[in-house]
């Protein structure tokens, strides 16, 4: 029978809560911005993470992609800290635009019912 919460969702959500924090307190790099971590998959063998985060200008998303990168190393180190794990995953960040395709898409659906409505009213 299958566990109903393995251990790599466990580990992922912790790591997502401190990569938050260590985000915002910890880099000092002006490349960032504000990236929020949207989700972390971890590997079953617990070796790899995949951090996917979003951004608030999505301008910006090539040169906050590069910072999260540069700054891995120190990320995974300090998240080693407070995990207390003997294995700490590495990190691949990933830029997650979903949530802005998801607004276009929404927008040109309501513009679509709109021209839909003032055709029928004519």
């Amino acid at each position: 029978m299958p566990k109903d919460y393995p251990r790599s969702e466990r580990l992922a959500s912790q790591i997502q809560r401190e990569l938050a924090t260590l985000v915002q307190t910890g880099l000092k790099d002006p490349r960032l911005g504000m990236p929020s971590i949207l989700e972390v998959q971890v590997s079953k063998d617990l070796a790899h993470a995949r951090v996917f985060f979003s951004v608030m200008d999505a301008d910006n998303a090539d040169d906050c992609l590069e910072a999260l990168n540069r700054a891995s190393g120190f990320l995974q180190r300090e998240i080693g800290k407070s995990l207390k794990a003997r294995i700490t995953p590495k990190l691949s960040f990933i830029y997650d635009d979903t949530d802005i395709r998801g607004r276009q898409l929404s927008d040109l659906i309501d513009s679509a019912v709109a021209k839909d409505k003032v055709k029928a009213g004519q």
